[in-house]
């Protein structure tokens, strides 16, 4: 082997590092103080993330008809009783104010064509029109936009094609306390694993979709940060409730397309492969009731019909109206054979939202010290049962500035991090069975889509948690004799989200939200959080 004349790794040394690059990530490096060091590593580009492919737009109290109280009862509504009260009235009394802050940053939202006012649309489970977009891609323009405003930024350096592989803490180091003192990083081009000391740590990963064999999600969405947090020693929140998007692109070729509720909002209708609609039969509200509903509806119908899909129709409505309010849509329907203002698109449910994760404050921070954890990643309580659609990058906005804000109220007393070793590869080789990898990834993804997805029984989730245990000791010797790589770390954290997914969804005795458990049909008379802690959990005490 020839590695001994390779380029050594690294060492870097930050007063905050960021791990992810999404709506979140850039939130926190856009609101920190500019004379604190700042790293953001992304996994891929730069903008490759979630956020680059939201289409609806972010919920905000923007109209004067609506009102803050009705957006805070519309999201406890949606939530089924798991939302944390405090957390949704931060999140929403913030809305405002984060949409300010982006037209400042230059993001260029859809106006109103007879008003001088940003145009406003709703969404499943909303009493009022007050998601505000950029056309149906919202996420692009964020992405697009912060990642602009963060290259300019003369303290931020951006490291791209980078994979976190567990954090560093106190108690990995054999000292006392319980911090977060930096991470170690795989750069995926030379594959070499590089030491990231830094005061701060922000994970800000995204979700876990990818667990499933379909979702709505990007390549990333593979657990990255929840399962490092888990390591590290983060209790984990709710993990059992993946919010399945009702609506992603049926097509051999599309892969994960996803398609708008706003759609539904301006008048979609779901139907049945005779033409005949449903959602009646589901909820009064019809193809405006919550996504949770909607998907339920779908996979119903599609499991009584044994139908592969069924179809979200919009041609009744004029041809230049669709093409003007979902270009995106019209032009990858196209693509694909499918002409939206002519005939039906064929759609499936698809993970598309972890409504789980690693438990957080009002300030982001999770349970370890200095380690803070914004967007999907986190449990915050803003979302319950099911998330609330549009919520989503408002959170990103409002918590990604709390923990910029509580970085900068605690900076002058963090000391520095304390020394940590290198990576050590001197024990471990080459991988020569890279087939094991994959035939794992896919063996994962697909017993989670038939016994841990919509719809649930015990037995199912026995059998899952049977095989996933199986492959976790498998992957845990693989990892230990072997080189790491993007692909082993991927289905490391995969294997660890799914087997939380799994413990979670195990505990909980009722058919709440989205996912429905046979052996247990009805609620609960309280509602709880289901929460999971790990060997390595530690009180926040300094």
């Amino acid at each position: 082997m020839a590695r001994d004349t390779e380029q050594m790794p690294q060492s870097h040394k930050y007063d905050v590092l960021i791990i992810g690059s999404g709506a979140a990530g850039l939130s926190v490096a856009l609101n920190l103080p500019r004379h604190l060091k700042t790293a953001v590593i992304s996994k891929g580009e730069l903008a490759s993330g979630s956020t680059l492919w939201a289409q609806g737009g972010i919920a905000a109290v923007l109209d004067d008809e609506d009102s803050i109280e009705e957006h805070i009862q519309d999201t406890l509504a949606a939530g089924a009783d798991l939302c944390h009260e405090d957390a949704v009235r931060f999140t929403v009394e913030h809305g405002r104010e984060s949409i300010e802050w982006l037209i400042e940053q230059g993001v260029a939202f859809t106006r109103d064509d007879t008003e001088d006012k940003y145009h406003l649309t709703r969404e499943g489970g909303h009493s009022r029109r007050r998601i505000i977009h950029a056309a149906d891609a919202t996420g692009h323009a964020v992405s697009q936009t912060l990642s602009d405003r963060v290259r300019s930024l003369p303290n931020v350096e951006i490291l791209e094609q980078r994979v976190a592989v567990d954090l560093i803490t106190h108690r990995k180091l054999s000292l006392p306390g319980n911090r977060c003192v930096g991470a170690y990083v795989l750069n995926i081009e030379d594959s070499h694993v590089e030491l990231f000391s830094a005061r701060f740590v922000v994970i800000a990963t995204g979700g876990s979709s990818k667990a499933y064999r379909y979702t709505s999600n990007p390549d990333g969405a593979s657990g990255d940060g929840i399962a490092i947090a888990w390591r590290a020693g983060c209790r984990v929140a709710n993990m059992e409730f993946n919010q399945f998007h009702p609506t992603c692109l049926y097509h051999p070729h599309a892969k994960s397309f996803l398609i708008t509720e706003a759609v539904r909002g301006e008048g979609g209708r779901l139907l049945l492969p005779d033409g005949s609609t449903f959602m009646e039969r589901f909820d009064p509200r019809g193809e405006l009731a919550p996504r949770d509903i909607v998907a339920r509806a779908i996979d119903h119908e599609m499991k009584r019909l044994g139908a592969d899909h069924l179809y979200l129709d919009i041609s009744h409505k004029p041809a230049d109206f669709i093409k003007s309010h979902f270009p995106t849509i019209y032009e990858k329907c196209i693509e694909f054979g499918v002409d939206i203002t002519r005939s039906a698109i064929p759609v499936v449910p698809a993970a598309h939202y972890t409504c789980g994760g690693v438990m957080t404050d009002v300030k982001a921070r999770s349970d370890v010290n200095q380690l803070y954890v914004v967007g999907e990643a986190a449990f915050t309580g803003l979302h319950g049962a099911n998330r609330m659609a549009s919520n989503s990058l408002l959170e990103c906005l409002v918590y990604g500035k709390a923990a910029a804000d509580d970085i900068a109220r605690t900076d002058a007393d963090i000391p520095e991090p304390p020394t940590a070793p290198a990576w050590d590869e001197s024990q471990v080789r080459d991988s020569d069975e890279d087939v094991v990898i994959s035939h794992n990834w896919d063996e994962l993804r697909h017993f989670m889509w038939d016994y841990v997805g919509i719809v649930r029984t015990t037995k199912r989730l026995q059998r899952a948690k049977h095989r996933v245990d199986l492959l976790g000791r498998e992957i845990g010797e693989f990892y230990s004799n072997y080189r790491v790589s993007n692909d082993l770390l991927e289905l490391r954290n995969l294997v660890t989200v799914a087997d939380l997914i799994i413990c979670s969804a195990l505990q909980r005795r009722e058919s709440r939200g989205l996912h429905y458990t046979l052996d247990y049909p009805g609620l609960l008379h309280e509602a709880k959080d289901t929460i999971l802690t790990p060997t390595t959990f530690r009180t926040r005490a300094p």
